[in-house]
């Protein structure tokens, strides 16, 4: 924990809620002399989470063809005989996305297959040295809009429901706040679009190491991004997982569940340092979306224009995306239909933040109710 508490530091950011510590600069500043300590560490978890792929532990996905691209993105149309719906399920560009589709009883793809929907993915490309520097626009914009258009392609003219988890539900957002008219609903699985309202500190303790000084970095280590999270919310990151390690030690399906779990954590992905600086700056610290004053590209987001239908499913045990992280978005929507689904958590999951993708509670309670919602809004 000693490398954790040096990261946080201290900040001069106003207004920052985490406490500081003097001399302290952020942890952006230090972010280049760090990315060549994280990035083989980045290669060593991977290592990690190829050996346990090898012992048993590795994802089984459904049968899927990549059937568009772009620079920061490729999509994923899975093979089945639906005639429902189009949905475009939107991972979080952190890690990758494989636990969408870990195993037959552990997959939101499955599930949206069963119910007869036409499902699409949109598989996040890592950001390499050179590239074009990417912020929220290229993310929740460009590569979103590319892969939107290419779902309709392939469905006769669709508009899919989009549903998003965690960042990816809050890159979701921000899309539909700038083209709702192509899209049919949005479903935010865990994904915050507030963070003034945060009992748990988490956003809080992120915001505070946004420093002024930011780091040039085009690339941030995976590695570096999992321990700010874990310093952020030890509670979550942490003893989260010993807590419910131990409440599950006598499930044999549940303790082979959590590995699968912990190899998908160990595939690191670098992340695209201009994003994640707009993040940290414009949303967790201004709280621009949930405020409407966020601007992209001369285009402001503000949830009282929006009208696209939107539902969130909300674990109340979840520090990273609890409630009042969407609740105050929503009540800025007062002319269109909104739903809030609270999931109260459980056991078994490894992370409470994963329980809406992955949660066997979840799957025979949660995701009928999300699947009706989907129907209702596209038939």
């Amino acid at each position: 924990m000693a490398a954790v508490s040096f990261i946080l530091g201290a900040d001069e950011w106003p207004g920052a809620t985490a406490p500081r510590r003097q001399g302290g600069k952020g942890i952006f500043t230090i972010v280049q002399a760090l990315t060549p300590v994280y990035r083989p560490a980045d290669s060593l978890r991977r290592m990690q989470a190829a050996w346990l792929a090898a012992l048993g532990f590795g994802s089984d996905e459904a049968a899927h063809d990549m059937i568009a691209s772009g620079p920061l993105w490729r999509l994923r149309r899975y093979r089945g005989d639906g005639t429902g719906p189009a949905v475009l399920l939107v991972p979080a560009p952190i890690k990758t996305h494989g636990v969408w589709d870990l195993s037959p009883d552990a997959s939101v793809v499955r599930r949206c297959l069963e119910a007869g929907f036409r499902v699409h993915l949109l598989e996040w490309r890592p950001p390499r040295d050179g590239d074009a520097p990417c912020g929220l626009k290229g993310y929740a914009d460009t590569a979103l809009s590319g892969a939107v258009a290419a779902v309709a392609d392939a469905t006769d003219g669709a508009k899919p429901v989009v549903v998003g988890h965690s960042l990816g539900g809050t890159l979701a957002a921000i899309h539909a706040g700038l083209r709702a008219d192509t899209l049919s609903g949005l479903v935010l699985l865990s994904a915050p679009v507030c963070f003034a309202h945060d009992a748990s500190g988490f956003s809080g303790a992120l915001s505070a190491t946004a420093s002024p000084l930011l780091s040039d970095a085009d690339v941030i280590p995976g590695a570096l991004l999992t321990q700010l999270s874990a310093a952020a919310s030890p509670g979550a990151f942490l003893w989260g997982r010993v807590r419910d390690a131990a409440a599950t030690a006598g499930d044999p399906a549940a303790a082979r569940l959590r590995m699968q779990i912990e190899r998908w954590s160990y595939d690191e992905v670098p992340l695209s340092g201009k994003l994640v600086r707009e993040v940290l700056s414009r949303l967790y610290h201004d709280d621009s979306l949930c405020r409407g004053t966020l601007d992209i590209d001369g285009h402001r987001i503000d949830p009282a224009r929006l009208r696209l239908p939107m539902l969130a499913a909300v674990n109340t045990a979840d520090d990273v995306a609890p409630p009042q992280a969407v609740r105050p978005f929503f009540d800025a929507m007062p002319g269109a239909e909104t739903r809030v689904i609270a999931y109260p958590g459980e056991t078994g999951i490894v992370l409470q933040h994963l329980g809406v993708l992955l949660g066997r509670k979840a799957g025979s309670g949660l995701w009928p109710e999300i699947i009706a919602w989907i129907r209702a809004w596209t038939d």
